[in-house]
């Protein structure tokens, strides 16, 4: 998923998510719109349906274009894969290109967990642009503008057919990143867009800063995908599969990994581990995790890992300390103060890094880069602290994680770190 370099904050008017330009026809009326991710569009008896509308602006006008280029029909249907902010942003550009075109208005489904979840967005707006910036790396302010919210004017529980005979299409549930995720199935020619369900890197589940994802549950969903037996997916991100055996391949390997994550985080909570610990036990085999269409480059086994324990734990990391805190500004002034030897922290963490021991150079600054003080060390440890995010930037794989480092170095430079709790 297109990764940001790990340099400064990209700038404001670069795309992202975004997989190019244009379209591939995978299949007789069947093709794939590129925008925020893969798209879809299939040419039925009772005109287009197509999944996804786009981010809005070029790259929506883009997407309409390209579909244009394939099809003078109506368009019948648009359609959401999902109700993750962004990827229906555009619907208002084809509610108007319909109309200019003098054809109706066209039907605006989704699954029927999408309102809901659109609820939840309005709600917590500024928390959710705020999460956004930081995952993205976006400047303040940027969602606000960009991450329009457009409610469907239909809904369905399992299953909808659109169109008959050889030309319809249907769309089934496929819980999986989402609780309102679906798929498209053509039948006739066992064409299936995946949609959110089947991406090109390890499922993510247990994204930082995102609600609870099921991954068992995303499994069933991969397994009940596989006995459609599609000779042609079509990935949300990554290039289309082709090949009954292959994509079974695909799916299963993928629901077995996700399912082995979930056993084997479980036994050793049984054993009385805790978060930490267990990600420093578990060893995620090659023989699993190995497979290409597993690479951590958007989600991340220990990601999932995560996931399953707060499923199963509360809030609480096991630190009596923890249960009734003091404020986090005083806690932090008193750190600093006992810290008597600051130059002694700075020097360790130093010599941390200059062996490339990043990960644990950061746990070292951490002591005086989280404290409040007037001592010039605190200063010079946040300092330090934003330059080595950047270099553990450079060591991680996931979109996510790569980002999330970058973002709370600009933060710290820009010193915003203690209004977004980066301390």
């Amino acid at each position: 998923m297109n990764a940001v370099p790990p340099t400064r904050a990209a700038p404001a008017d670069k795309p992202f998510l975004i997989v190019g330009e244009g379209s591939d026809t995978v299949g007789e009326g069947l093709h794939l719109l590129r925008g925020q991710g893969h798209a879809f569009a299939a040419e039925t008896n009772v005109g287009l349906v197509v999944v996804d509308a786009g981010p809005g602006g070029k790259v929506t006008a883009g997407m309409i274009a390209a579909l244009r280029g394939l099809s003078d029909a109506p368009l019948h249907a648009l359609c959401f894969s999902h109700g993750h902010l962004g990827y229906n942003a555009g619907i208002d550009q084809w509610l108007a290109h319909a109309e200019q075109r003098g054809d109706p208005r066209p039907r605006l489904i989704a699954h029927a967990n999408v309102p809901r979840r659109l609820a939840r967005y309005r709600e917590t707006a500024g928390l959710q642009h705020r999460l956004a910036e930081m995952q993205f790396r976006r400047p303040a302010a940027f969602f606000e503008r960009h991450l329009a919210m457009h409610d469907p004017d239909e809904t369905f529980e399992d299953r909808l057919v659109i169109g008959q005979g050889e030309r319809r299409v249907e769309l089934h549930w496929a819980p999986s990143e989402t609780d309102d995720a679906i798929a498209l199935w053509a039948p006739a020619q066992r064409v299936l867009y995946g949609g959110a369900a089947l991406i090109d890197s390890m499922p993510n589940v247990g994204t930082p800063l995102r609600t609870l994802r099921d991954p068992v549950r995303w499994a069933q969903t991969l397994e009940q995908l596989a006995t459609l037996r599609p000779e042609v997916a079509v990935r949300e991100f990554g290039p289309t599969l082709r090949g009954e055996a292959p994509i079974r391949e695909v799916l299963l390997h993928t629901a077995h990994a996700l399912r082995w994550l979930r056993a084997q985080t479980v036994a050793l909570m049984n054993e009385g581990l805790n978060e930490a610990q267990i990600l420093a036990r578990l060893d995620f085999p090659e023989a699993v995790f190995g497979a290409d269409w597993l690479k951590p480059t958007y989600g991340d086994p220990s990601y999932v890992v995560r996931d399953v324990y707060r499923a199963e734990n509360g809030w609480w990391d096991r630190n009596p300390t923890t249960l009734h805190p003091a404020s986090p500004d005083v806690a932090a002034r008193e750190i600093g103060a006992a810290i008597t030897d600051k130059a002694g922290v700075l020097a360790h963490a130093s010599s941390l890094a200059s062996r490339g021991e990043w990960q644990l150079a950061l746990h070292v600054i951490d002591l005086l880069a989280t404290a409040q003080g007037e001592a010039p060390e605190i200063a010079q440890a946040r300092q330090l602290k934003a330059a080595w995010l950047r270099e553990r930037a450079g060591q991680v794989r996931s979109y996510v994680s790569r980002n999330l480092l970058l973002s709370s170095a600009d933060r710290l430079e820009a010193g915003t770190h203690a209004q977004l709790g980066l301390r």
